[in-house]
């Protein structure tokens, strides 16, 4: 049985911590750690076998766990992730955005290679991925449109320099054009499907993103269009925000437990 440890306790890491406690994902979640000890205690408490609670995230890989799974932030990916592929474990992130950082893509992906390692990175809030990965070197262009609440989108580091009031918003607008680049150094939180696609695709700065709030919607609707050579492939997909954090959607849980349950399972696999 695979060992788990948990980088962050909030809803992303409750959800996923609860799939193995309840038998979902075959595997064993040892330790876990989050910045907020309190969060890793609440977390801990939920669950009927319990994993230590480590003092810091570099300390999770340097216990022996098959995989390291970061439920955090991009900057926690910065701090941790080349030591995790150091120490000989693999990772799953969902911070993905993280990765639009050439220079961290680089060491990473050059670590994965050195110390024989993978990193797993889910599809997170969108589908489609298997196609625009099987289509990339025939792709000529990709954009992305992303629907949300207003409140899904407040906190976010493009509103401090931003004269928009989101409490304002009374009808759809688009609040954000750019490329995914720049999407997702200014949604960190909020955007990572568009860091996804752009690693799947042509990259992040030729991948088109468009961010609307709407006060009159209830879900997070992704709108993407690729065309090319092989011709033209647009899909959208409506999630449901999360109950506990409407930044996520309930798919991006839904997909870091089944990436995760496939990695710890023996069977057919289906899709690449």
């Amino acid at each position: 049985m695979k060992r788990v440890g948990l980088l962050g306790c909030g809803a992303i890491g409750t959800q996923i911590a609860l799939a193995i406690d309840s038998g979902k994902i075959p595997a064993e979640l040892t330790h876990v750690y989050d910045a907020s000890k309190d969060s890793a205690l609440e977390l801990v408490s939920k669950l009927k076998i319990k994993p230590e609670i480590v003092e810091n995230s570099h300390l999770l890989s340097s216990h022996p766990v098959n995989i390291v799974v970061e439920a955090a932030s991009q900057d926690a990916v910065k701090d941790v992730a080349l030591s995790v592929l150091q120490n000989k474990r693999d990772l799953m992130i969902m911070s993905v955005g993280a990765l639009l950082d050439e220079s961290i893509y680089d060491i990473l992906s050059d670590a994965c290679k050195d110390f024989k390692k993978t990193i797993y990175l889910p599809s997170g809030a969108i589908a489609g991925l298997d196609g625009i990965k099987s289509i990339k070197d025939e792709l000529e262009s990709i954009s992305i449109t992303t629907t949300k609440h207003p409140r899904s989108l407040k906190g976010a580091k493009f509103f401090e320099d931003s004269d928009i009031n989101l409490d304002s918003i009374v009808s759809s607008t688009l609040i954000f054009e750019g490329t995914a680049k720049e999407a997702v150094s200014l949604f960190p939180a909020n955007i990572n499907v568009a860091a996804l696609l752009s690693i799947s695709g042509i990259g992040s700065e030729k991948t088109a993103v468009k961010i609307i709030a709407d006060p009159n919607t209830d879900k997070n609707t992704h709108h993407i269009v690729a065309t090319g050579k092989f011709g033209n492939m647009i899909f959208s997909i409506e999630n449901f925000p999360d109950s506990n954090n409407p930044k996520t959607s309930r798919l991006a849980i839904l997909s870091a437990i089944e990436t995760l349950r496939k990695y710890c399972s023996d069977e057919i696999q289906i899709g690449t």
